[in-house]
This record gives C-alpha cells, sequence and structure tokens, in this order.
C-alpha cells in the first residue's frame, strides 16, 4: 500500500519560508518520479515542481527562483523548499508520487498540507 504523508506547510508572512517534506512509504519511490502540485480556493490543481528518479527537475514558471524540489531515496522523502514567499503562493500543496514522467503526474495523492502567505 502507497502512502504520501505531507508535512511542513503553515501561515507565514510575505518574503519568508518554508520547508515542506513528503515521505513516501511503499517500494515505489525509489523507481518513481515525484511532484508537488497545489490547490488555490476557486481554482484547478496546478503543477509546482516534479522530479524524476535520476533527479532532474521541471519547475512552474510561476515559482521559478524560488522554489526548490529534491529528493532523499534513502529517507523515501521529497522535499520542496519555498523561498520569497508571496501571497498568491497561498493554496493546499499535495504531493504526488508514482509513474516516471517529469510531465505528468502519478497515481499516488497524499492529503494535502495548507501554505497561508499573509501579513
Amino acid at each position: 500500500q502507497v502512502q504520501l504523508v505531507e508535512s511542513g506547510g503553515g501561515l507565514v508572512q510575505p518574503g519568508g519560508s518554508l520547508n515542506l517534506s513528503c515521505v513516501i512509504s511503499g517500494s515505489i519511490f525509489r523507481f518513481s518520479a515525484a511532484g508537488w502540485y497545489r490547490q488555490a480556493p476557486g481554482q484547478q490543481r496546478e503543477l509546482v515542481a516534479r522530479i524524476t528518479v535520476d533527479g532532474s527537475t521541471k519547475t512552474a514558471d510561476s515559482v521559478k527562483g524560488r522554489f526548490t524540489i529534491s529528493r532523499d531515496n534513502a529517507r523515501n522523502t521529497v522535499y520542496l523548499q519555498m523561498n520569497s514567499l508571496k501571497p498568491e503562493d497561498t493554496a493546499v500543496y499535495y504531493c504526488n508520487g508514482g509513474g516516471n514522467s517529469i510531465l505528468y503526474a502519478g497515481a499516488y495523492w497524499g492529503q494535502g498540507t495548507q501554505v497561508t502567505v499573509s501579513s
């Protein structure tokens, strides 16, 4: 059974930083891509960043230069370091796993973690 558990969300002021973590249990992590998506109220879920098994990454233009995705295969964990946060980054952030695509989401999702950027 595959489980994805996110942590690290919260309330932060504009310009601040947060580091999201997602532990992916089961045997898939070492053989699959992973990623982060977000969904703001009234909007569709959108890609934030994805990372393949070999460490290749894809980052949305809206967060490029501010957010960095990384993975630790020994810990079955994918991270999203978020710097210079803006109010428009406010959303529920979802971890995604499974598959090998740098472009498309895998089959597995976490429950989401709320990120709120506000003064």
